[in-house]
C-alpha cells in the first residue's frame, strides 16, 4: 500500500514536469543572471531563489487549450486549438485574481494541495456548462461583443467578457472596471465598488492598450515593467503576432509569460479525490515560464491589477501617477473624473455627438486581434 502510494506521488510528478516539452528547464530563468526576476509584484533573485521562483510560478492557473468538451456553438467544437488562446488567457488572468483574493499572494501550490477555496476556484475554469469562467461561458458570452463561437479575441474583448460574466458568479465577489480610451477615471471605479454602508467590493482593474503599430514601441518598455513590480499585479495579456500569453514578470528587458498553446484533455479537478482528478489538477499547473523579449511583443495588450480594499485602491492610484502615468510616455491616462468633452465625430447626423468614455476600441477592435 506503501509503494503505491509512493509510485503514485512520482506519476504525479512526472506528469506535472513533463506537461510542455517544449519549455526547457534550463532555458526559463537565465540562471547566473544578476537582474533582479518579477513576478507578480515579487522580487527575487535568480542565483539564490530559483527553486522559489519557480515554486510562485507553479501556483499560477495554467490555462491551455483543451479537447474533449461537451461541444460548443455551430459548427460543434470540442475543442479550442487554434481559436482559444486569448480566452485561456483571460481564464489565467482572473484566475490570478481569484487566488490573491481568496488566499492571499504568500500561498503557493503543491501537488498535494487540496485547499476547498483552491478548489472552488479552479473548478471554475472546468470546461463544463456549469463552469461560471469555462471556455463555453466565455465564447457564448463573446456574442454580446459581437464574436462568434471559434472567433479569436483581442485583449479588450476577453476584458468586456469577463467583466459581464463576473456578476453571476457571487462567490468570487469581485468587480471588474476595463478603463476605457486608455483612462482610468478614479469616480467611476468609486461608483462601481463603494457600496451605500461604506463597504468596498474588491475591484480587478483592466487597462487595454496599444503600444506600437506592429510591435511595442521602446519609449513604453520601463513602464511596463514597472508594471509588473506594483503590489496587486494580475499580469499582462497580450503575446506575440498569431499567438496569445499570459505575462507575469519580467528579467532584464524579457518576459516572463505562461504559454496556452498546448492542447490537454479535457476533465474535472472536482474535490481531488480520485487519481484522474489530481492529474488534472496538476495540468493546471506549470513549473517552468518562457520568456520573450520586449520588444517582440504584440502591441495591443491589457495590463491588471487587484484591489482587495479601498486603501489598496488609493495606494495603486498613488503608485500609477508615479511609476506608469507620469513623465512624457505615461502608458495610460489616470484622472479623478471624467473631464472629456462630447464629441462631434465626422459622419454623425447633425445635433449626435460621442458620449464622454465611449470606447472607441470597439469600433476598432481589428487593432486587438491575433489573426
Amino acid at each position: 500500500m506503501i509503494l503505491n502510494e509512493i509510485f503514485a506521488k512520482i506519476r504525479r510528478m512526472d506528469l506535472y514536469l513533463a506537461q510542455d516539452s517544449n519549455i526547457i528547464e534550463t532555458d526559463d530563468i537565465p540562471r547566473e543572471t544578476r537582474d533582479p526576476v518579477w513576478v507578480l509584484g515579487r522580487r527575487y533573485n535568480a542565483i539564490q531563489e530559483l527553486d522559489l521562483i519557480r515554486r510562485d510560478v507553479a501556483t499560477r492557473l495554467w490555462c491551455t487549450y483543451r479537447k474533449g468538451f461537451v461541444p460548443l456553438g455551430r459548427p460543434q467544437l470540442t475543442s479550442d486549438k487554434g481559436w482559444g488562446c486569448m480566452l485561456r488567457c483571460g481564464q489565467m488572468l482572473l484566475g490570478q485574481a481569484l487566488l490573491d483574493l481568496h488566499l492571499g499572494r504568500d500561498w503557493f501550490w503543491t501537488p498535494e494541495t487540496r485547499d476547498p477555496t483552491y478548489l472552488k476556484i479552479v473548478n471554475r475554469f472546468e470546461d463544463s456548462r456549469k463552469s461560471p469562467f469555462s471556455i463555453h461561458q466565455i465564447a457564448l458570452m463573446g456574442d454580446s461583443e459581437d464574436k462568434r463561437v471559434g472567433e479569436w479575441f483581442g485583449p479588450n474583448t476577453i476584458a468586456q467578457v469577463l467583466k459581464k460574466l463576473v456578476k453571476y458568479d457571487d462567490w468570487c465577489s469581485i468587480n471588474i472596471f476595463v478603463a476605457l480610451d486608455n483612462c482610468v477615471v478614479i469616480e467611476e471605479i468609486r461608483k462601481l465598488c463603494e457600496k451605500d454602508d461604506n463597504t468596498w467590493v474588491p475591484l480587478l482593474l483592466i487597462i487595454p492598450l496599444r503600444l506600437g503599430l506592429s510591435e511595442v514601441n521602446p519609449i513604453y518598455i520601463d513602464r511596463l515593467k514597472k508594471s509588473f513590480e506594483i503590489p496587486g499585479t494580475c499580469g499582462l495579456i497580450g503575446g506575440r503576432p498569431n499567438q496569445a500569453h499570459y505575462f507575469i514578470g519580467y528579467v532584464g528587458d524579457e518576459a516572463l509569460y505562461l504559454d496556452p498553446h498546448t492542447t490537454q484533455k479535457c476533465g474535472s479537478v472536482g474535490e481531488k479525490m480520485s487519481q484522474n482528478e489530481i492529474d488534472m489538477d496538476s495540468s493546471y499547473h506549470q513549473k517552468f515560464a518562457a520568456r520573450i523579449h520586449f520588444e517582440r511583443m504584440d502591441p495591443s495588450l491589457a495590463i491588471s491589477f487587484l484591489c482587495r480594499t479601498r486603501t489598496e485602491f488609493d495606494e495603486l492610484c498613488t503608485r500609477l501617477k508615479l511609476d506608469i502615468c507620469g513623465g512624457s510616455q505615461p502608458l495610460f491616462e489616470i484622472t479623478d473624473m471624467n473631464q472629456m468633452p462630447w464629441r462631434k465625430m465626422p459622419g454623425l447626423p447633425k445635433n449626435e455627438f460621442i458620449v464622454p468614455g465611449h470606447n472607441m476600441h470597439d469600433s476598432e477592435e481589428d487593432e486587438f486581434e491575433f489573426i
